[in-house]
């Protein structure tokens, strides 16, 4: 189970690595666009900050400008990976690059079929949004639950990566909905790790101390 930061902002990467246990960091075209600077320089600055993989998302308009695209990203550093919305033409490109070694997640995924496409192009993670995904469609944790069913029958190396999550709450019932990894941002992030029955003991803790 991996937990990745989502969020494109150099500062809270460095503030999220601190932590010690966060694994990646995740990004989007929407939160590049939050961050002065160019996409290229972004991801290379969290890739220099985080050990660990930090998905990029292809923007280019036609696959093969996509692939142009991808190559140039990925020979920045060599632990940035790609995040590719979820297309049939575009399982053939992560397909090629998930042969290559390369760290793949096909992102935008609403239906159990697209993560039973991506188990047969080997791409590393099937990204599932929970929270728009219930507002779109429905239920997203239904969602989640079906691809992880759909993953164990095909016994592949290919995982669910959850986005789009509001509240602790929704992340430990993606968890428990069958996400392999879950990816929030620094604000959620620090808020699971508070209770405030947990300051109350601390407090009661405190006073007894003589």
């Amino acid at each position: 189970m991996t937990l990745f930061l989502d969020s494109a902002v150099a500062a809270e990467a460095r503030q999220a690595m601190a932590l010690g246990f966060v694994g990646g960091i995740t990004t989007n075209p929407t939160l590049m666009a939050k961050v002065n600077g160019k996409p290229f320089d972004i991801v290379a600055e969290l890739a220099d900050i985080c050990p660990g993989p930090v998905f990029y998302q292809l923007t280019s308009p036609t696959v093969s400008e996509r692939e142009a695209e991808a190559r140039r990203v990925l020979a920045l550093r060599p632990n940035i990976a790609l995040k590719i919305a979820m297309t049939t033409e575009n399982l053939a490109l992560a397909a090629k690059f998930a042969k290559e070694g390369v760290k793949v997640g096909m992102t935008a995924s609403y239906s159990a079929a697209q993560t039973y496409l991506s188990c047969q192009a080997n791409v590393t993670y099937s990204i599932a949004y929970v929270n728009r995904s219930t507002r779109l469609q429905g239920d997203g944790l239904a969602l989640v639950s079906e691809m992880r069913d759909v993953i164990d029958a095909c016994e592949t190396s290919t995982e669910i990566l959850v986005a789009s999550l509001k509240s602790p709450a929704e992340v430990v019932q993606a968890v428990i909905a069958g996400a392999h990894a879950v990816t929030v941002p620094l604000a959620l992030m620090l808020e699971m790790g508070n209770h405030p029955l947990s300051d109350q003991a601390i407090e009661e803790f405190g006073r007894a101390v003589k």
